[in-house]
């Protein structure tokens, strides 16, 4: 009997997968790829943590780029850990260069702490770049030096503004990304994030991640810079007359993006942890996607689609 259990539970595990493998196909448009978890600094509530130091090598990484942009990707979205620590920038560089050059994507971005972007970076592969958005947490040196977005005594915030300008030289679209905590909910950013003039300003509520930033085999303990949703609200309230701003709540960062890890595996988070597929280096894009968690109509729902292309920004630098 309980064989014949164990069968049958198999058959209905084929069935459902045959089912699962038979939905209408998820176009990749927008994707996040963290290829290395490698990282200078010690966000307190970093959801991506160093738990590896896995880099694929390029040839394989473009290979993978390659069969996303078959499968429709038109963005791809390069970070980390910080995704300028590997080889000095030559790495993400070159995948740039190819991603535009190459594959001709609409849109090539990079989220990054800032703090390893060097000038002649720009000056190599800034035309292959659409936009580059910069973490910052805070206008204050002393809240950003207790969250860990820090390194030694160097100024996050003189970095900032310094890739600002390199963005404007070089014609790169500017973009801030800012994670609501307990130690920057009560600031007010309104004259600092007006003076930048970011293309977008992404605000974050902090997110729990098991075995990332939370449970007992993570490598941050993120619990004492979580926020309820009201503090959020009134975040987002304080900062509505900012018309760059666009708010991601919990809900919204779960299930509505795409993000491949450091072998190119998408990682599904509806759980609150992190569940792997199987890398589309093997199995392809449509069958590792249909494991993503990824939901499409919430992507669309957040604004995920947008003008993405500096080209097509028409941006006065």
């Amino acid at each position: 009997m309980g064989t014949l259990i164990s069968l049958y539970e198999v058959n209905i595990f084929n069935k459902l997968m045959q089912k699962k493998l038979t939905q209408p196909a998820t176009t990749p448009s927008s994707v996040n790829y963290h290829f290395t978890r490698q990282c200078n600094y010690k966000c307190g509530f970093c959801f991506h943590t160093a738990k590896t130091s896995f880099v694929l090598p390029i040839e394989e990484a473009k290979r993978g780029l390659k069969l996303l942009k078959q499968s429709g990707m038109e963005k791809i979205n390069f970070s980390g850990g910080e995704p300028f620590i590997h080889k000095s920038g030559e790495f993400l560089g070159k995948l740039v260069q190819y991603c535009k050059e190459d594959l001709q994507l609409p849109s090539v971005s990079i989220v990054s702490n800032g703090s390893m972007v060097r000038e002649k970076w720009f000056k190599k592969y800034g035309e292959y770049l659409d936009i580059l958005a910069i973490s910052c947490d805070s206008f204050d040196e002393d809240t950003n030096q207790t969250i860990g977005r820090a390194q030694g005594t160097k100024s996050h915030l003189d970095n900032l503004s310094k890739v600002r300008e390199w963005c404007r030289e070089y014609k790169v679209a500017f973009k801030i990304n800012s994670v609501i905590n307990t130690f920057n909910v009560e600031e007010d950013m309104r004259d600092r994030i007006t003076e930048l003039n970011p293309v977008r300003w992404k605000v974050f509520q902090c997110l729990l991640i098991d075995g990332e930033n939370a449970g007992e085999d993570s490598l941050r303990e993120a619990e004492r810079f979580v926020i309820s949703e009201e503090q959020f609200q009134e975040f987002l309230e304080r900062h509505s007359s900012i018309s760059c701003l666009v708010p991601e709540s919990n809900q919204k960062m779960r299930d509505s993006y795409l993000i491949l890890d450091e072998y190119m595996r998408f990682l599904d988070c509806r759980q609150g942890r992190k569940d792997p597929s199987k890398s589309i280096l093997d199995v392809g894009v449509q069958e590792a996607i249909q494991f993503s968690g990824f939901d499409e109509k919430m992507f669309l729902k957040r604004g995920g689609k947008y003008v993405w292309s500096k080209a097509d920004m028409r941006l006065e630098w």
